[in-house]
């Protein structure tokens, strides 16, 4: 295996694998927890995934992008424009209301509908990017 499909295995994987459990098993958990220890948890978890994230998340399609340019593979293709379509939903959907959570020094009344509305936008975008993992893998063991 190259760096280069190595690379997209490794942060295709990192990213959806992350976004996806994000969805099916940390927010699950949080939605069921008192207003303001949800506040208290969005808030962490922006300042723990807003380290590493965003750079995988624009890697992600980059990389993939690079991997069907080089092998002309369908599945490199897929990936590419799936987790092209995943970062336009982050960008427009999750980025503003996680930036407004950052600014929040408590949680307003909207908090909580606030929060459903990024739920809908990260489930999208969760399953968006673990399938493109899924079509990575399906590239790598295709090729």
């Amino acid at each position: 295996m190259d760096v280069l499909t190595f690379a997209v295995v490794l942060v295709s994987g990192f990213v959806g694998c992350a976004e996806f459990g994000s969805v099916a098993f940390v927010h699950p958990i949080i939605r069921k927890l008192p207003e303001d220890a949800q506040f208290i948890m969005e808030k962490g978890l922006l300042e723990t995934f807003g380290r590493t994230m965003p750079v995988g998340m624009t890697a992600a399609p980059i990389l993939a992008g690079v991997a069907a340019a080089r092998d002309s593979s369908s599945w490199f293709i897929a990936a590419a424009f799936v987790l092209t379509v995943a970062l336009v939903v982050t960008i427009v959907g999750n980025v503003p209301i996680n930036e407004r959570t950052r600014r929040l020094t408590e949680a307003p009344e909207s908090f909580i509908r606030m929060r459903r509305r990024w739920d809908v936008f990260q489930g999208i975008r969760g399953s968006l990017q673990l399938l493109g993992f899924v079509l990575v893998v399906l590239a790598v063991a295709a090729g």
